[in-house]
């Protein structure tokens, strides 16, 4: 089990990787080795998560969810597979960490006496001003 908060715990059977060849730097080694990790965690089959977790790690995740569901990280950072592999289940952690914040709901709060008659006050003056531009005799257009 791979702890992520104190009560949301991923099950390490539930985290697929496979690994690929990496892009980028590595000099020959990038050819022979395959050092990147495609990780794949399948969310909606999980049964360690509860399902507000689930609705809002599928909403995280984007376009790194499949349309069966399953989260597909790859890592691909650095030039071992053991750092990538690290790094993905890092970015996994992480992830799912964020999902299992409860967002606070927002209340609406009405404006304040003080913040009403400073915004008529300050149209008052705006008008007052304009009034003062069209009453003014002998303008352009006379």
């Amino acid at each position: 089990m791979i702890p992520v908060t104190p009560r949301v715990w991923l099950d390490e059977d539930e985290i697929e990787e496979t690994f690929i060849r990496a892009s980028g730097p590595g000099g020959q080694n990038v050819n022979k080795v395959s050092s990147a990790v495609q990780l794949r965690f399948d969310v909606r089959g999980s049964k360690t998560l509860a399902d507000h977790v689930k609705e809002r790690l599928a909403r995280l995740a984007g376009r790194r969810l499949t349309k069966e569901g399953v989260l597909v990280l790859i890592a691909q950072r650095y030039r071992t597979q053991e750092q990538n592999r690290a790094d993905a289940l890092a970015r996994l952690v992480e992830l799912v960490r964020e999902a299992a914040i409860v967002p606070i709901t927002r209340r609406p709060t009405r404006p304040t006496l003080g913040s009403k008659i400073r915004r008529l006050e300050g149209k008052a003056k705006r008008a007052g001003v304009k009034s003062l531009r069209r009453d003014r005799p002998g303008g352009p257009d006379e």
